[in-house]
């Protein structure tokens, strides 16, 4: 009864001066556990208290002493069952454990942690490679690696040796055409003289190797002026004229065209030499060969890029810069050719074929040259009936897009486009 009761720990000093060690002065792991009940107990240096625990000076005895709070009379008993479940079978009795007990425990802990941490680790280790092996193996595939270069001269051997037979020299080819799509590689392939051979093979008595020497060249030319001038000062254009010119399978004449649109593209001098050549003439002898439909729309485009070509340079606003280039344009008459030779009705005829992308490239190609047909497109009874079908058909499928949502619909630019050719014809 002459005790004072409190709550939080004062900073009385025990007989010696010293303050008494705290709770967070102390090393965990060396704290005693203690264990309140309802009944006052005395508490020993270093033992730790719960929370909510009540905490005394008892002024008889100088000793600090701790029970549980009094809000849990009558529920220690569901309090303990809880704590019991919570702690699982561990005995809670206060003599039951010792610091050195629990520090022994917490070891065991630890140990079983580090057994199956190493297990894991194992595991991985079987599952994967070591990154030491890895490495080397990297540094021997370095060590094997080639750059474009090395390849395209091994490809140009075996295209080259006489000793390499059908298959591996198309193979070769093959190979080569993937390589010289690239600007920098189509250089190394003409300075290690590739390009010359493969135009040389243009020439082959084996229509496959013509072929693929055609497709091999075209990769090359493509947007590749360097590559352009070499192949026109090599004799690539004629003979890919007489290619196109006799009696050749469809797959290698196909290969040719694309070859030669390659060469032709912004490229004037060359569409000069194309002229002089009789060039025009040969392509449009392709309309009268049976099996080449499919080169049809090819050359059409072909004759629609390079007539924009030349349009859109005139009208650039360059000035100075491109005025040599434009100078070299106005001598490549390609225009006045189109018309002498009637390709206006050669391109308008197009229009009867099924395919609406065929239509669409054709429409675009006579409106350009409505500015040189005109007239012979006014005469043309032909022309005009198969105007006014498409726009029928063209009107149905652009409504039936519109009722679908589609208010700007491919089928409705083809009727624009046809409007406006009927509407310039009047």
């Amino acid at each position: 009864e002459f005790a004072l009761t409190k709550i939080e720990e004062s900073d009385i000093k025990d007989d010696s001066g010293k303050e008494p060690v705290t709770e967070d002065e102390a090393d965990p792991e060396d704290l005693e556990v203690f264990y309140p009940t309802h009944q006052w107990q005395t508490l020993h240096p270093g033992q730790a208290v719960p929370a909510g625990s009540h905490v005394r000076l008892n002024l008889q005895t100088g000793e600090r002493e701790a029970k549980l709070s009094d809000s849990e009379n009558g529920k220690s008993g569901m309090g303990e069952e809880k704590r019991r479940k919570r702690l699982g079978k561990v005995d809670i009795d206060s003599n039951s454990f010792t610091s050195q007990e629990l520090k022994k425990a917490l070891a065991k802990m630890k140990e079983s942690e580090k057994t199956e941490r190493m297990a894991h680790e194992e595991e991985v280790r079987k599952k994967f490679r070591p990154i030491e092996e890895l490495k080397e193996e990297f540094e021997k595939l370095n060590v094997k690696l080639e750059t474009d270069y090395e390849i395209m001269v091994k490809l140009i051997g075996k295209f080259n040796s006489s000793a390499s037979t059908l298959d591996e020299k198309v193979a070769a080819l093959y190979d080569l055409e993937y390589y010289v799509h690239q600007v920098d590689n189509a250089k190394d392939f003409l300075s290690l003289g590739g390009l010359q051979l493969v135009i040389n093979g243009l020439n082959s008595t084996e229509a496959v190797l013509k072929e693929h020497a055609a497709f091999v060249l075209g990769a090359a030319l493509s947007s590749n002026p360097k590559v352009q001038i070499e192949a026109i000062e090599g004799g690539a254009l004629q003979k890919l004229l007489v290619i196109l010119a006799t009696e050749q399978p469809l797959a290698v004449k196909k290969k040719a065209l694309f070859a030669l649109s390659s060469m032709l593209r912004h490229f004037p001098y060359a569409q000069q030499q194309f002229l002089k050549l009789g060039g025009l003439q040969v392509l449009r002898n392709l309309f009268r060969e049976k099996g080449m439909e499919a080169l049809y729309i090819r050359v059409v485009t072909l004759l629609y890029d390079l007539i924009m070509e030349k349009m859109l340079l005139e009208d650039s606003q360059n000035g100075d810069q491109m005025e040599e280039k434009i100078q070299q344009y106005r001598q490549v008459k390609l225009v006045p050719a189109v018309v002498e030779q009637d390709w206006c009705v050669i391109v308008s005829n197009l229009l009867a074929m099924p395919e609406h992308d065929t239509r669409e490239k054709v429409l675009k190609t006579v409106s350009v040259l409505m500015a040189f047909c005109k007239e012979r497109y006014q005469d043309d009874q032909s022309l005009g009936t198969t105007l006014s079908l498409l726009r029928r058909e063209y009107e149905e499928l652009a409504a039936e897009e519109q009722r679908e949502g589609d208010k700007d619909g491919y089928f409705k630019e083809l009727l624009g486009s046809v409007n406006t050719i009927i509407q310039e014809l009047r």
